[in-house]
């Protein structure tokens, strides 16, 4: 996982203000070792937590693409973004119709890493991304140890430019 030789790490997150309402997404990418390579947070348009979701994922599948990222580990607390494009084994992927198209657009991006693994953590083990996504809806963090690690981060921010 984070500090396997050239793995990449990516924790996602979405939030809708209200639900659905306007979307918020949080990203945090971080380079094999665990070095945090860049944070991003943004309001994305209107929608409901589960898109707000897919398009955290979606953007920071681009990202990590874009900046060379060949095997990542993808944290989400989101089991909707998991049943949608990492099904259990055994299982299809679950189908819903409304965000069909969002989930074909990160299911694109997928395709661009030829090696994705799945974590699914708790909200409280994903707080970086989560304070992400809520302040970029103008929303408080969940906890101060988390507002302190994304203060001043709500913009794109990255160490290597693009």
């Amino acid at each position: 996982m984070p500090g396997t030789p050239g793995m990449w790490h990516l924790a996602v997150d979405g939030s809708a203000l209200p639900n659905p309402g306007r979307m918020g997404i949080g990203v945090v990418l971080r380079q094999p070792g665990g070095r945090v390579h860049g944070q991003w947070g943004r309001e994305v348009g209107h929608g409901c937590n589960n898109e707000a979701e897919l398009r955290a994922l979606t953007f920071g599948l681009r990202l990590a693409a874009d900046f060379g990222a060949r095997a990542l580990v993808v944290q989400t607390d989101s089991t909707v973004l998991l049943e949608l494009l990492a099904p259990a084994a055994g299982h299809a992927p679950k189908q819903i119709a409304r965000l069909q198209s969002v989930a074909d657009e990160a299911r694109l991006a997928l395709a661009r890493l030829p090696a994705v693994q799945w974590l699914w953590v708790p909200r409280h083990r994903n707080r970086e991304a989560d304070a992400l996504a809520r302040a970029a809806l103008g929303m408080p963090a969940r906890d101060e140890a988390s507002l302190a690690k994304v203060k001043g981060r709500v913009k794109d921010r990255s160490r290597k430019k693009r």
